[in-house]
């Protein structure tokens, strides 16, 4: 761990720009400070909006565009695809080259892809559109989580901010739904009104921090361009697998997907292999530097840090992911396929998640420097299970406030629990040149949750559906519009048992192993050079 401490030092440069870092907190005023929290925060409340406003929309643009059942997933899935498989990539560079230059080219790029999204004229057209909607993601929330980190050094404040940036994922949900909801339904436009609005908002966001961000402290590291294609190529294949892997033409047994799944585990393995050569290179002293061997796109070590603990709550992360994500897609299809709600009468029913979504953020502000980890982790993931649950077990006939309210209200909670106290975690262990990038391995697991639980509660939302209409003697149609409509809702129940799955294991993980690691907020301001260079060494030593 010393090698660890050496390395954050050299990398900061010098003490200076430590100090220019603490008097920019210092001289800062709470106004500019707040702009800080709520710009990063919008650019999250973008991120998850963006995948929210379009799965309410799927069956309008489904018929607007003439788009086949088995590719409407991708409209959700390339997003997802695109951010999750670059958020390394665009971390490291946000370290080197500055987080505030990464967050106005992720803006950007969402700004103009998004505008061109709102007037796609076919599917193929909106899904590229979309995958490059994530390239910009990919740029913006890592350098936000940077931002935060940076900006705030641990204390009460951060504790906050980090919060406030956590509950844009289930307030964003929340706010996809509810305006493409509207939109979609009483617009002109319809559901190009979401594309639209998302790149008004990610404009606004972008002016506000133009001004409000601090300036950049850059470095002079090179970039392991090997690593990050590599890693690339590993995560598109294996995240396009994922999304495909069900639709194809003979589904899972299809060569290409058997391939492609192979060589993109491969590639992640080489990935693997190459930074633990990177690492072990830079940790020596009698090695000179070289291009070919810069520092590691990810050090391994991160996954180490605070006993292993890292590695369980990004797998816990993954998991979470995985039931919210699917958990959303399944219950959105379920009001609107099976009890043909309208996109508005869909959209109010998910009111709940934006009032319990701000609640949420508020008790972990609160609190997060008076319970444990363990705590967030555990109860997070169980109400997120129970969520699940209640959908799993829903008798159409009986009115919403019997299950779809309760399960509504409780899905927020492993969203915001486990992303909050994560993120704060993170930020405490990560050393000061990796922290855009141990926000984009917290964020690309996420990222890869949503992928491989939608492809799993997809598989399974088939299966089921395909066996109970086989029982009434009904073979589906490739779109699925035939089967009976009790096949259909074995479907609905056996995707949510799924999510449920997910979160159970996740609160299983969190109770086993995460019960040493204690407080991860603080209440007490701590010096920001002292934080910076010996802050995450002690947690993990501690941890």
């Amino acid at each position: 761990m010393s090698k660890d401490l050496t390395r954050s030092i050299s990398s900061c440069q010098d003490l200076t720009d430590l100090e220019k870092a603490k008097h920019h907190d210092v001289e800062r005023s709470l106004w500019r400070s707040i702009f800080i929290i709520v710009t990063c925060t919008v650019a999250m409340v973008v991120n998850t909006a963006n995948t929210s406003s379009i799965s309410i929309s799927l069956p309008t643009i489904q018929r607007d565009l003439n788009i086949k059942e088995e590719q409407l997933q991708w409209l959700v899935s390339a997003y997802p695809l695109s951010s999750g498989c670059l958020l390394l990539f665009f971390g490291r560079l946000a370290d080197i080259y500055g987080r505030k230059k990464a967050f106005m080219i992720g803006t950007l790029c969402q700004v103009a892809f998004s505008l061109g999204g709102g007037f796609a004229q076919n599917g193929i057209t909106l899904v590229i559109l979309r995958a490059f909607q994530g390239i910009g993601a990919a740029a913006t929330i890592p350098s936000a989580l940077g931002i935060l980190a940076h900006a705030f050094p641990p204390s009460r404040m951060r504790s906050i901010a980090f919060a406030t940036f956590a509950a844009g994922a289930p307030v964003g949900g929340a706010f996809g739904m509810i305006t493409g909801g509207v939109l979609t339904q009483i617009s002109s436009t319809h559901w190009r009104s979401t594309f639209y609005l998302v790149a008004a908002t990610s404009a606004l966001s972008g002016i506000i921090g133009m001004i409000s961000f601090d300036a950049d402290v850059t470095s002079t590291e090179a970039v392991d361009w090997i690593g990050a294609s590599i890693v690339t190529i590993g995560l598109v294949l294996i995240v396009f697998v994922l999304g495909q892997g069900e639709v194809a033409s003979q589904g899972w047994k299809t060569p290409y997907i058997i391939t492609l799944l192979i060589v993109g585990i491969i590639m992640v393995s080489l990935f693997l292999l190459w930074e633990r050569y990177l690492e072990q290179v830079t940790d020596d002293p009698s090695r000179a530097p070289s291009a070919w061997t810069p520092p590691p796109l990810m050090s391994l070590s991160l996954w180490t840090r605070a006993k292993g603990r890292m590695a369980v709550v990004l797998v816990i992360a993954f998991l979470n992911s995985c039931a919210f994500v699917s958990w959303s897609f399944w219950v959105q299809l379920y009001y609107q396929n099976y009890l043909l709600l309208t996109p508005m009468q869909t959209m109010l029913r998910f009111i709940p998640m934006f009032i319990v979504g701000c609640l949420c953020n508020a008790f972990v502000a609160m609190f997060v420097s008076k319970l444990p980890l363990l705590i967030f982790a555990v109860s997070g993931t169980l109400l997120t299970a129970s969520a699940a649950i209640l959908f799993a077990l829903i008798d159409p006939s009986v009115t919403y406030w019997a299950f779809g309210f309760l399960s509504t209200v409780l899905i927020v909670f492993g969203a915001d629990f486990v992303y909050s106290a994560g993120t704060i975690f993170i930020a405490k262990i990560a050393l000061p040149h990796e922290r855009s990038v141990a926000g984009a391995l917290f964020q690309t697991m996420t990222q890869l949750g949503t992928a491989a639980g939608l492809a799993i509660s997809t598989l399974v939302f088939n299966i089921v559906v395909e066996n109970e209409s086989a029982d009434v003697g009904v073979i589906v149609n490739s779109a699925g519009t035939n089967a009976p409509h009790s096949a259909q809702l074995m479907g609905y129940r056996s995707a949510q048992w799924t999510c449920a799955s997910f979160s159970l294991i996740a609160a299983l993980l969190a109770a086993l192993f995460l019960h040493g690691v204690g407080i991860v907020g603080d209440e007490k301001i701590l010096r920001h050079v002292d934080s910076d260079q010996t802050i995450a060494v002690r947690f993990s030593k501690d941890g």
